[in-house]
């Protein structure tokens, strides 16, 4: 095992300037109707067809958040050598995958375009090596029909929305299982901890259940050139958090994804398996959410309070069409308990975090600042979210 350990941390840049480049897409496979007609004008048939529950779907799409599977979140990568070290992603070429071997594309055209996004360290294999972020498209060059990526990077293109610069920081919980049994670590398997209480930030062996992890990788997202700001154990034994941000428009969503691939990779190594669902445990536990802290440039200046009461307005209008965009089973989740506000109500507060949007006591006092969209859940794509407050509250005209 220690020579198996001396390649794998091979120093490649003492004996050749080329590079190893891991692109990094995920898949999504919740399904509706009239994507699947899209696919159909694109390829003339859809993908193919499974089971879910009581009822067929249609199977069509690569992109960016395949919700079956340990975590939640099925990110795929593999990677390809490059002849020199590259920091521009229109640089890179583009490449493809199978779309047949995921049940995402016919095989007699089984083609799913990659295309570079977003460049990041590579803190497994280090040196020059890189990973990827893509998106997906059509040999036709057409963006998959959920291709959220590529939405989002139009509404935060549009003028009026970048000369806001638009500040995201995006809290990510997760929880991380014992891998052959699927149920939290640091649970006895098939009963319970003590209750909530002594867990949240804790330390200690009978409280802090998989910090190693949760510290490694703090450090890959940090040597990544995330814009990670912090970690922290939170209310329910064996789920943490960690923070992304303040990290400006789209590059917000590529860096919560980055994050997360990274994460799935050391928990890989572990032997651990990551949950990004909304509410793993049911009962009297805390679920997993993905609140996002949210403000433009006019909510940052002098009489910014008054822009971000008008922005918690024009969110209040639009709660049924954000909810719909914030995850799958969250309704699990916003339940008016364990710090949440029910899926059905919208209201905001300071400092309440029984509240759908928070205001920080400091943005009270100061008269700007920003807010908290609490109602996120943990698998939410952070392409819709941040795109679709930024639609919201700026480009929206009720």
């Amino acid at each position: 095992m220690a020579l198996l350990t001396d390649l794998i941390n091979l120093n490649l840049s003492d004996t050749t300037e080329q590079i190893i480049a891991e692109y990094i897409w995920c898949l999504l496979e919740w399904f509706m109707e009239r994507d699947s007609l899209f696919l159909m004008w694109v390829y003339g048939r859809p993908y193919g067809r499974a089971y879910f529950g009581s009822s067929f779907l249609d199977l069509y799409y690569f992109l960016v958040v395949d919700r079956i599977g340990g975590s939640g979140l099925d990110i795929r990568s593999k990677a390809r050598t490059l002849p020199g070290p590259v920091t521009d992603p229109s640089k890179l070429p583009k490449w493809n995958y199978d779309g047949s071997s995921t049940g995402q594309a016919p095989g007699d055209d089984s083609e799913v375009i990659l295309y570079p996004q977003a460049i990041f360290k590579d803190p497994f294999r280090r040196g020059n090596n890189i990973l990827v972020i893509c998106d997906c498209y059509t040999p036709a060059g057409v963006p998959i029909p959920t291709n959220k990526r590529y939405n989002a990077a139009k509404v935060f293109s549009h003028p009026d929305v970048a000369i806001e610069e638009p500040w995201y920081g995006i809290e990510q919980e997760y929880t991380l299982l014992q891998k052959d049994v699927k149920w939290p670590l640091g649970w006895p398997v098939g009963g319970f901890p003590g209750p909530q209480g002594p867990y949240y930030c804790s330390v200690g062996a009978d409280k802090s259940f998989g910090r190693d992890i949760v510290d490694a990788h703090y450090k890959a997202c940090l040597y990544a050139g995330i814009q990670i700001s912090g970690i922290n154990g939170e209310v329910m034994p064996g789920q943490w958090e960690f923070q992304v941000g303040p990290a400006v428009g789209i590059s917000s969503g590529d860096q919560v994804w980055a994050a997360r691939y990274i994460l799935e990779r050391i928990t890989e190594i572990a032997g651990v398996v990551v949950s990004f669902d909304p509410k793993p445990i049911q009962g009297d536990w805390n679920g997993a959410g993905a609140h996002t802290n949210y403000s433009t440039k006019s909510m940052r200046n002098d009489g910014g309070y008054e822009v971000i009461k008008a922005a918690i307005e024009k969110l209040g209008k639009k709660h049924k069409e954000h909810i719909a965009a914030y995850g799958e089973g969250n309704e699990r989740r916003l339940t008016g308990r364990h710090e949440t506000a029910d899926i059905n109500t919208f209201l905001w507060g300071v400092a309440n975090r029984g509240a759908s949007i928070r205001v920080g006591r400091e943005t009270e006092q100061n008269g700007k600042g920003y807010f908290e969209d609490r109602r996120p859940a943990s698998n939410m794509d952070p392409y819709v979210v941040t795109s679709m407050i930024a639609e919201t509250t700026i480009l929206w005209k009720p």
